[in-house]
């Protein structure tokens, strides 16, 4: 049975592990090769051997311009080009604004603002160069529709996300390139037991309590889960979504509406 993405080469950034790793398992059941992009490159190269010989490790810091440039050249050498580039690598911090600090602000923007911006712009140069066309997917986030009283950097850079992905994807599609993004609400996972504890210190919960809440808050019933995200980041690297430029789709249980 042919896959949706069969022959297609995709790199996937902080996949090798959480959201990013289902992404990648995903997107090999639908036929694609896909480069495990990560900081963590032991990691990295552990989750590529475990989902088999359609993934492979690479080393990428995305504040670091020449490992984007090294990157997207790894991908070029071994599979001929780039068809599919997903920005899932990010980073989360929260704090009241008095308590906000410019070594917390400055990270958060490298990583989830400028990290996003510059694989972009490589990942795009690559497939301009080519020829073919391709597929970007930003990884946004409810937080980016909205203000949350302890969440001011996190927020801002979401918000960047989704108006990075307009700006990018009006410019891009004379190029056959579509951008898109996935807005995630709460996700259960590795990420989030650390967001928790961030909230105990600061919302004086115990552990697990905001958890709990943010989870029956949703309408779905429950928090997300990584794999509820694979269908969306599935259907935006397709054919199917090739008429779609410019948005950012909500998949979060029905947490917010826009």
């Amino acid at each position: 049975m042919t896959g949706r993405l069969t022959g297609k080469s995709a790199l996937i950034t902080g996949s090798a592990r959480g959201i990013g790793r289902a992404f990648a398992e995903a997107y090999v059941r639908e036929g694609a090769t896909v480069a495990i992009a990560d900081i963590d490159v032991d990691r990295a190269s552990r989750t590529a051997e475990e989902i088999g010989p359609h993934a492979y490790a690479i080393k990428l810091d995305v504040t670091d311009q020449a490992s984007i440039d090294a990157a997207i050249r790894a991908v070029e050498e071994r599979q001929g080009g780039l068809d599919i580039l997903i920005n899932n690598a990010a980073l989360f911090d929260l704090a009241p604004i008095v308590e906000i600090t410019r070594t917390s602000y400055e990270r958060l923007y490298s990583i989830n603002v400028a990290g996003t911006l510059f694989m972009l712009q490589a990942a795009a140069r690559s497939m301009i160069a080519r020829g073919k066309g391709g597929k970007i997917i930003n990884m946004a986030s409810q937080a980016g529709r909205r203000g949350e009283a302890l969440v001011a950097v996190y927020c801002s850079t979401k918000a960047a996300v989704i108006s990075l992905t307009q700006s990018a994807g009006l410019d891009l599609i004379k190029h056959g390139i579509n951008v898109n993004a996935i807005a995630p609400g709460v996700v259960d996972g590795e990420h989030w037991d650390g967001v928790d504890a961030l909230f105990a210190k600061y919302e004086n919960r115990p552990r697990g309590e905001k958890k709990k809440l943010v989870g029956a808050e949703v309408p779905f019933g429950r928090m997300g889960r990584a794999e509820d995200l694979t269908g969306m980041a599935i259907f935006l690297a397709s054919a199917e979504a090739d008429y779609i430029v410019a948005q950012t789709y909500n998949v979060d249980g029905g947490n917010w509406m826009s």
